[in-house]
């Protein structure tokens, strides 16, 4: 997998789903339309973390093929005075079922140190394919792609597993199918830029790249409560270490009710 800055803290995981998955199929309670999230991303290599950018994700309805769907935005940009040492422009797009959270189109278009590419991808959940600019490709049965899959995970239950447990499902992306997890760590109280919150945890599986290295080395807190948004994002990289937090947002689905107090 190339450079992938944002989709690195979008949830990259690996096991397989089956087409009779309970997770084929999955409702929104956690989000809704209107729902803004921004993080700021920190990154340090010398013992100091510094601003390097921002990452912002926005949920709109409308229709596509007479369909209505979630347009979710995700956009990740690097501070305008680091840009001469790694510029990143990324704008990642996906519309989903507002049924059963499945995408229909996902679009990638990122600048990242220099590192260009664009996707444009429509799944066919009928005939189990991707269709992108490079051709056709069969694909498994509730295929997500790496917004999608933000989303869809948001709306696990985790109060069903238990500390060390695997929750599997399969993306798309490069034109590859990777079949990706997330390992369930528990619940804990954390303290962030914006607040103390309760939040639950869980380590995604990344692929190695050129940022990220491989293995459950991420961990992910997001918030416990009914609208499970992410909090903050920890990782080493090849070089350095990232650590991503909340930092604002508007209207979600449900009041915050995980936070204890404001920073």
């Amino acid at each position: 997998m190339k450079k992938v800055l944002l989709s690195g803290l979008l949830f990259l995981f690996s096991a397989r789903l089956s087409a009779g998955d309970e997770f084929c199929s999955i409702r929104n309670n956690s989000f809704s339309a209107g729902e803004n999230i921004s993080l700021v991303v920190f990154y340090n290599a010398l013992g100091l973390y510094i601003n390097a950018g921002t990452a912002n994700f926005t949920v709109t309805t409308e229709r596509l093929n007479n369909k209505a769907v979630y347009h979710i935005v995700g956009t990740g940009v690097t501070n305008s005075k680091y840009d001469f040492i790694f510029k990143v422009r990324d704008r990642y797009e996906t519309f989903i079922d507002t049924s059963n959270l499945l995408p229909y189109k996902f679009i990638r278009n990122v600048d990242e140190g220099g590192y260009k590419k664009y996707e444009n991808i429509t799944f066919n959940h009928t005939a189990n394919t991707a269709l992108s600019t490079q051709g056709v490709y069969k694909v498994p049965s509730c295929i997500q792609d790496v917004v999608s899959s933000m989303y869809y995970a948001r709306n696990i239950d985790f109060n069903r597993y238990k500390p060390g447990d695997k929750i599997p499902f399969t993306i798309f992306l490069d034109n590859e199918v990777y079949n990706m997890y997330i390992r369930y760590q528990g619940k804990e109280t954390i303290k962030t830029r914006y607040g103390k919150f309760r939040a639950i945890v869980f380590k995604p599986l990344l692929v190695k790249g050129t940022l990220f290295e491989g293995g459950e080395k991420m961990t992910v807190y997001v918030s416990d409560d009914a609208n499970k948004v992410p909090l903050r994002i920890e990782s080493p990289l090849l070089v350095g270490s990232v650590k991503v937090d909340l930092m604002s947002y508007q209207n979600l689905r449900y009041p915050l009710t995980s936070l204890i107090s404001f920073r």
